[in-house]
């Protein structure tokens, strides 16, 4: 870990040197090719780019566009929103993320091009001075762009906001230290467009060797507002926390680090740590009770390292055992505060289990079916559980009553899908998508995930954001109290002094 940190700080003290001429997460920018003088510029209240390019094309064997940039090596996944600014004078204007040898306009350059008439394609030049080539998307129009390169796979994700990727990949070999950005190219040297940047991205991904659940990369905690789909990062730390969720009165948040509850304050983006006395293990399977009063913990202990469900204070003090038996792991509380609801492996299954919250009486089992049934969390209204299962072969989402009986099945996609979570007023889940290649039963740090949202009552979902995360990015209930917001965890090697950083002593 020492090795990890080290590395992080290291990247982080080079960007600080340069941030006097940085552009938000970028070092720099420029015009390549022969163009009009281009700009950007970065909005720090909305972690928004403006770019603006001129340039005759991206095309041939040269090129002519505004880049605003950094120099990355390995491996790495760029991500935005994008769009143009007014009507444009060309349809093949573009814009999108850029990855080039170097600055020459001749470079050999893998590109995401977005043009003005819609075409979305692949572009790229394998060698310096070659005529470039491209890889047509069967999506048009694309305005959520991913760029991923992995080894000398350089693949392009693309969408419609509110959908699933489309992806193509091609094989290159660019070199390592590469040139990494944003670019605006108005396909007219007399000319010159502008394109908006919002989401922006530079993740850079858990090595191959990291070992699960022994070794962490950097955490970053993420605010959303619903209505415009634009995301903030409010926090980041190169440690591992996880399971973000609101307090009652919007102002701050609870999530866990090694083993420890800790309280953000969103007026100052600080954390605070809670006090749970002697209960110092927990995971990220810690929920409050509706009325934001108690605060329901996971967390095992030296003696056994089994998880078990603890009640405490929102205001914090010792906690309370509940259950005697593990593993158990808290997901919900009933909205009248009597019950909990959690996930028990019991006789090697995992199953839904109900326990009074003062720990008074039996636990009771709610499901009796082959594989893992986990999740739970009560409606608002108290007339549903939902919950995610194998049963049916992938991990889906579900409900049923809140004694267990009529079991419904709500998503039945290509997905894993998990964690559902209810909005206060009760009309819409949000959950956490995993492709199929992940094991149904398991929910993995460090891979590419969506967080989607759909009706309560089943139909349609949407994608609400592309993360890179998975494990602890929301585990527990994650809307803010309005509705209008949810938080959540994405994870990255990346560092960048534009946000709020946490400051840790790297000789512990």
């Amino acid at each position: 870990m020492k090795k990890f940190t080290f590395l992080f700080y290291l990247l982080l003290f080079t960007m600080m040197l340069n941030a006097q001429n940085s552009i938000g997460i970028f070092q720099h920018q420029a015009d390549v090719g022969n163009t009009q003088t281009g700009s950007a510029a970065y909005n720090t209240q909305m972690q928004q780019y403006a770019v603006e390019g001129s340039g005759n094309n991206i095309w041939f064997n040269h090129d002519g566009f505004h880049y605003v940039y950094t120099q990355l090596t390995g491996d790495f996944i760029l991500r935005c929103n994008a769009s143009f600014i007014g009507k444009g004078v060309e349809q093949h204007r573009k814009f999108g993320w850029m990855i080039r040898s170097s600055l020459d306009s001749t470079s050999a350059c893998a590109s995401v091009a977005v043009h003005g008439d819609g075409l979305t394609s692949l572009q790229y030049r394998k060698n310096n001075n070659d005529s470039m080539k491209e890889v047509r998307s069967t999506l048009t129009a694309a305005d959520v762009i991913q760029f991923e390169r992995r080894g000398n796979m350089y693949i392009m994700s693309v969408a419609h906001k509110g959908e699933i990727f489309t992806e193509d990949s091609v094989q290159l070999d660019l070199g390592d230290n590469l040139y990494v950005g944003l670019f605006v190219c108005s396909h007219n040297a007399t000319v010159k467009e502008k394109a908006i940047f919002n989401n922006v991205r530079i993740v850079i991904p858990a090595p191959s060797t990291l070992v699960p659940y022994k070794q962490y990369i950097g955490s970053q905690l993420e605010w959303m507002n619903l209505a415009t789909g634009n995301s903030k990062i409010i926090y980041q730390s190169p440690r591992s926390f996880q399971a973000p969720n609101f307090m009652k009165d919007g102002k701050s948040l609870i999530y866990n680090s090694d083993g420890i509850i800790y309280k953000f304050d969103l007026a100052t983006n600080k954390p605070s740590v809670l006090n749970t006395g002697s209960v110092k293990q927990n995971n990220n399977d810690h929920v409050m009770s509706f009325d934001g009063k108690m605060l329901g913990l996971s967390s095992s202990s030296n003696n056994d390292n089994v998880s078990k469900v603890y009640t405490v204070s929102i205001n914090g003090g010792e906690p309370k055992n509940i259950t005697p038996t593990g593993p158990s792991y808290l997901h919900g509380w009933s909205p009248d505060k009597k019950f909990l609801v959690f996930t028990g492996q019991r006789n090697n299954e995992f199953d839904i289990y109900k326990i009074a919250s003062d720990g008074s009486g039996n636990e009771m089992k709610l499901t009796n079916t082959k594989g893992l049934d986990d999740g739970p969390e009560y409606s608002p209204d108290g007339k549903y559980i939902y919950f995610n299962s194998v049963r049916s072969g992938l991990m889906q989402v579900w409900r049923m009553k809140p004694d267990g009986s009529n079991p419904e099945q709500l998503t039945n996609d290509e997905f894993n899908n998990w964690f559902p979570h209810v909005s206060p007023d009760g009309k819409w889940i949000l959950f956490i998508s995993f492709s199929k290649d992940v094991s149904p039963s398991d929910h993995p740090f460090y891979k590419h995930v969506y967080i989607r949202m759909m009706p309560a009552d089943g139909g349609t979902s949407k994608v609400i954001a592309a993360v890179y995360g998975g494990q602890g990015t929301m585990n527990t209930p994650n809307w803010s109290p309005d509705g209008k917001s949810i938080v959540f965890v994405s994870n990255s090697n990346f560092l960048s002094p534009v946000y709020q950083t946490e400051v840790i002593n790297t000789n512990k």
